[in-house]
């Protein structure tokens, strides 16, 4: 029996995030977020602040993933062409994994310039920290409440949004210490708010690194459980078994497989049918591209994976 292929194009719409509404979220954000690089350096070189300039470098680099993460959403949807078959799908996740090794760049900068600072310790107006750094909680917290709707649906927005929570609460963090400053002049206090940012910084990377690698890697995408997968997959009418099965992610929003479904013969004028229904069931595990290629019963798989 000659094997067949079927091949879905359906997007999974209700979960992916709107482009529209996500290219405000970016704007809003770069432009907020730039602006406040700019009023963080001005203050940090005026008064000597470490915590404020490392601050605004990890500012920086969020305005620069921001920016990536925009055009890669740009870029997805540009149409597919003979050399680029996906279209430019990936590129979702290649400023992901892009981010997360510019933001483990920006750690080691941050933490040998404050190891530095520790040592010699600058005279700082705590004053002119803590208000700098307040304002960098308001600008930090609205950034991150505009990604928050669809902070779930794509690691890139994940990203921003979790970028945007920990940049308020390091904020917070510079604001207290520099209160403390301001009464107390316990000047190395703002090296070791800068030795902290960048431990919140790292932690929070890795876990996008990560994330990013797997999908990079052709990975399973780690929300998504091949034994579920499977099970569904045999809940459909006339199917006996699923082998040689593939789940990969096309872009930060949209997961892709291959299988083989052995089904019973007497269903072969079925196999329409069954394709709409596998599929459909696919897509409810957030599966918007789907090949499957049909076995019956009384034939014998030749490949290596069966």
């Amino acid at each position: 029996m000659s094997a067949g292929h079927d091949h879905s194009h359906h997007h999974h719409h209700d979960h992916a995030p709107k482009l529209d509404h996500l290219n405000t979220a970016f704007i809003a954000g770069i432009i907020l977020n730039s602006a406040f690089v700019i009023i963080e350096v001005i203050a940090g070189l005026a008064i000597h602040s470490l915590s404020l300039l490392t601050d605004a470098g990890h500012n920086m680099s969020d305005v620069a993933g921001l920016a990536l993460a925009l055009l890669a959403f740009k870029l997805t949807k540009v149409n597919a062409t003979d050399k680029f078959t996906y279209g430019y799908k990936r590129s979702t996740i290649i400023v992901s994994f892009f981010n997360a090794l510019v933001l483990f760049a920006a750690v080691g900068i941050i933490g040998y310039e404050a190891i530095l600072r520790f040592m010699h310790p600058a005279k700082i107006d705590g004053g002119t920290m803590a208000w700098v750094a307040l304002i960098g909680i308001g600008i930090n917290a609205f950034t991150a409440w505009l990604f928050v709707k669809d902070k779930d649906t794509d690691l890139n927005v994940k990203g921003a949004y979790l970028h945007m929570a920990v940049d308020a609460i390091v904020s917070l963090g510079v604001v207290v210490s520099g209160i403390i400053i301001y009464f107390t002049h316990l000047y190395w206090l703002d090296s070791a708010v800068s030795l902290i940012i960048a431990i919140v910084i790292l932690r929070g990377t890795w876990s996008l690194l990560k994330d990013s690698l797997r999908l990079e890697m052709d990975g399973v995408p780690k929300e998504m459980d091949l034994d579920k997968i499977k099970a569904e997959l045999l809940k459909g009418k006339g199917v006996k078994d699923v082998h040689h099965m593939h789940v990969w992610a096309l872009s930060t929003t949209e997961n892709a497989l291959t299988a083989h479904i052995v089904i019973d013969p007497d269903y072969l004028s079925a196999f329409d049918g069954i394709k709409n229904d596998l599929r459909h069931r696919l897509q409810h595990l957030d599966i918007s591209h789907a090949t499957f290629e049909p076995e019956f019963s009384d034939e014998h798989c030749k490949h290596q994976d069966c």
